[in-house]
């Protein structure tokens, strides 16, 4: 069984975290909770847990080659959780959560609104056992609203929450981004929501019940598209990978590949233009302002389309660089990866794990750097029910 490391654990060490989620959303908030130092325990049915753990493949491959029953999926927001496997269902089962909770100071669920309250795990039925506990309740649409009741899968949420208008070609249809983005955006609103009941709490000693909802994180999030509607009342139509109110500020294609050009002022622009050798842009009225460039949109990203293609991706980002005209690859994970800033930064990290041919699996970074209270990886993701035993044992000397 791995052994969790004793040392100083980060600025949330001494805090305990019942986790009731599954998925995404809360399982990627409870991680980063536990990354923070959080002893968190990670509550799943018996014989099936998490569903992402059969959202695969990739599996992890065991010494024999053989796929295990981990997923890449799973993987990605487990690290730093020990492993309960209970039915809720049952009496007994209710009961075992129930003894967890009033030792926590969290309790983190997604089941549907309503759905613990027939278990007696609802926050008012556990409030009455611990009124310190802070219970956080993540949902597709809320605990309230006329779509309640409604599911809250990633897609949808996109979709009902207006992102995916905002993203895809002109010219295509409407698409979701390449990552559960609703669920991640959720999810960290959830982290610090649930940090900042924790300090109401050391104030006054009173817990309370948070109630967060993947569609209105996401609609919290259309940040200045949102704005840009408000303010206007004009419904803001796909840009592809162009900025709504910047120019140039997008994707090119050039000889080998794609470049991101994105020109954040009328200087920066008066260089590019420069180093494009076409500096007569920067002077013509219709370009020489970001405003007049926003009005004359097409012509302009047509005649940087044309130059730009017959540049290589290096001589472009090379020479901007020079210039101090923001400039940037578009990697594929492959170069993500290789990236010695990606090294430097420790956002590529290898765990033990007890399954995995090498003896170790690799996960994505925390890139939180704190100066007084790093991080730390103290636990790889655990299996389905690895520390069933070990907390019913720690239950048992408590209520002795």
């Amino acid at each position: 069984m791995h052994k969790e490391k004793k040392e100083l654990s980060g600025p949330l060490q001494g805090l305990v975290v019942l986790d009731l989620t599954r998925v995404l959303a809360g399982p990627f908030m409870t991680q980063l909770l536990g990354d923070f130092g959080a002893r968190i325990i990670k509550v799943e049915r018996p014989g099936r847990g998490d569903d992402t753990r059969a959202w695969g493949p990739p599996f992890v491959r065991g010494a024999d080659g053989r796929q295990t029953a981990e997923s890449a999926y799973y993987l990605s927001a487990n690290r730093n959780k020990r492993s309960i496997a209970v039915d809720m269902a049952t009496p007994e089962g209710a009961r075992i959560v129930r003894d967890l909770a009033k030792e926590a100071d969290v309790v983190a669920e997604n089941f549907k609104p309503g759905g613990l309250r027939k278990y007696g795990l609802d926050y008012s039925s556990l409030a009455k056992i611990n009124p310190r506990l802070i219970y956080c309740s993540i949902s597709g649409h809320g605990q309230t609203g006329p779509n309640r009741d409604k599911p809250g899968y990633d897609l949808m949420v996109q979709g009902f929450g207006g992102l995916m208008s905002l993203t895809g070609d002109p010219h295509g249809e409407p698409m979701k981004t390449g990552v559960a983005i609703a669920d991640i955006m959720c999810g960290m609103y959830a982290a610090s929501a649930i940090l900042a009941a924790l300090h109401h709490r050391d104030r006054t000693g009173e817990g309370q019940y948070i109630d967060i909802a993947l569609a209105d994180t996401q609609v919290a999030w259309l940040a200045n598209q949102g704005l840009n509607y408000l303010t206007s009342g004009e419904v803001p139509q796909r840009l592809g990978n162009a900025h709504p109110n910047i120019v140039p500020y997008q994707v090119f294609a050039c000889a080998d590949g794609h470049v991101i050009i994105a020109v954040g002022n009328d200087a920066q622009f008066a260089r590019f233009c420069a180093f494009l050798d076409m500096p007569q842009l920067a002077a013509d009225a219709r370009y020489r302002t970001n405003a007049a460039r926003l009005a004359h949109r097409q012509e302009l990203v047509a005649l940087l389309t044309e130059k730009l293609a017959q540049m290589s991706r290096a001589e472009i980002l090379d020479g901007l660089e020079a210039l101090k005209v923001p400039a940037g690859p578009v990697n594929d994970l492959a170069e993500v990866f290789a990236s010695s800033q990606v090294a430097a930064r420790d956002m590529k990290i290898s765990m033990p794990h007890p399954l995995a041919a090498s003896g170790a699996v690799d996960l994505i970074g925390n890139p939180v750097k704190f100066s007084k209270t790093p991080v730390t990886y103290r636990r790889p993701p655990p299996l389905l029910g690895e520390h069933t035993r070990e907390i019913l044992q720690e239950l048992s000397r408590k209520k002795d």
